[in-house]
């Protein structure tokens, strides 16, 4: 693969796959700008560079054409965000729309009409693919949170660009990032994995097992190991199908020295909806009717020994259910020791919707190293798969 530094742009039309895919609120606004920010970097180096931009990106899951799903209802953030000026065309393919990259001076940003318009987008077709590449000269992908499909404008395109194809800025730091988390971190490297259940994570557990030092497991998913173990978790989540892939797993990380750790105490409640009546109970010893919804003061203590200890965390997975306030004590508290380890300078990485939640709820998006755009893309990297916008990138592809 080849990166931007160094790279002669001059007068070239650069296609980059950016992920605009961003909230709107009932009347349209943006109302989180944090993937137009990403993109900053590598538009600036295009254009330091001598190049011209021509975005490209997704909005919503569109059936066909939809003025809801129009990119042009963010042409004035984006464009604010970036500091420039940004032009807009209604189409990503044909003619017209090559006609309006053609006119683009050097420096120039130009973003198309959602790509997604078109069903070919998500099929990954051939034919699309290419018409798309008539844009540009070259052709960058920094869009690693769509980087798990292999759709049109994030790997297909590549085939029409054979060394003249680049690894954006942002998406060389994602990579960069999973490297430190699987392989090149500073060790001990700790796994802080929570969230509902366990087959969300099953496989990057089978892989992490072999990669980092130990893992903590919190959340709903916990409870599937307690119960693996032979403990009692009363009415708590858990699932009967994976107990025998959990034993597997804390045996694998017996026989090869690694730990889990799993939570000490729960904060529990007779009903999930109605929770006037809350108990901590031992993790192993939760009575029936009782269910586990948030971690307790020792799994705290516990945990935080192990933040403590560790050089490279990875958090993915709140430890309850933060949402309800009166189980997000365990979820907040785990930022906060992140944010104490980040201090103490421990490489701190954040992936996952609801571990950034939890910190946005905070207001805290600074106490971590990293926060991660990735997502899907994070985790099936995890996993260990070779994603297919990433290998669309290589030389031979």
């Amino acid at each position: 693969m080849f990166f931007l530094e160094n790279q002669d742009l001059t007068n070239k039309k650069v296609i980059i796959r950016v992920d605009l895919n961003v909230p709107l609120d009932e009347n349209k606004n943006v109302t989180d700008t944090t993937r137009i920010e990403a993109c900053i970097e590598t538009i600036e180096k295009v254009i330091e560079l001598g190049g011209s931009c021509v975005l490209l990106s997704h909005l919503g899951r569109p059936k066909g054409k939809d003025k809801n799903l129009s990119l042009k209802l963010i042409v004035e953030t984006v464009s604010a965000v970036l500091k420039k000026p940004v032009l807009f065309h209604e189409d990503c393919i044909g003619s017209d729309a090559e006609k309006a990259v053609s006119l683009l001076s050097q420096g120039q940003i130009i973003l198309m009409e959602n790509v997604r318009f078109y069903e070919e987008e998500t099929a990954g077709d051939i034919d699309f693919s290419e018409s798309l590449s008539k844009l540009g000269d070259v052709y960058i992908n920094d869009a690693f949170g769509t980087c798990h499909r292999e759709h049109a404008s994030t790997a297909v395109i590549a085939k029409f660009f054979k060394g003249k194809k680049y690894v954006g800025k942002l998406l060389q730091k994602e990579l960069e990032v999973i490297n430190q988390i699987a392989e090149k971190g500073e060790k001990p490297v700790l796994a802080i994995l929570g969230g509902a259940k366990v087959s969300s994570k099953l496989k990057i557990l089978y892989n992490l097992i072999h990669k980092v030092d130990k893992i903590i497991i919190g959340g709903g998913m916990a409870y599937t190991f307690i119960t693996a173990k032979g403990g009692k978790t009363g009415n708590s989540l858990f699932e009967e199908e994976l107990l025998e892939n959990a034993k597997e797993i804390l045996s694998i990380a017996q026989e090869t020295g690694k730990e889990i750790i799993l939570p000490e105490d729960s904060v529990a409640s007779t009903d999930f909806d109605n929770n006037d009546k809350i108990k901590t109970f031992k993790t192993s010893a939760i009575e029936d009717g009782w269910m586990g919804l948030d971690i307790g003061e020792k799994s705290i203590k516990k945990f935080n020994k192990e933040i403590f200890s560790s050089k490279t965390i990875f958090w993915n997975g709140p430890m309850g259910v933060f949402e309800k306030e009166k189980f997000s004590q365990g979820t907040n508290a785990i930022c906060l020791s992140l944010k104490q380890a980040k201090e103490k300078g421990v490489n701190v990485i954040v992936g996952g919707g609801d571990s950034i939640a939890a910190l946005k709820k905070l207001g805290k998006k600074e106490w971590v190293t990293y926060i991660s755009t990735g997502g899907g893309a994070l985790l099936e990297s995890l996993e260990g798969k070779t994603l297919p916008g990433v290998k669309a990138l290589s030389n031979d592809y």
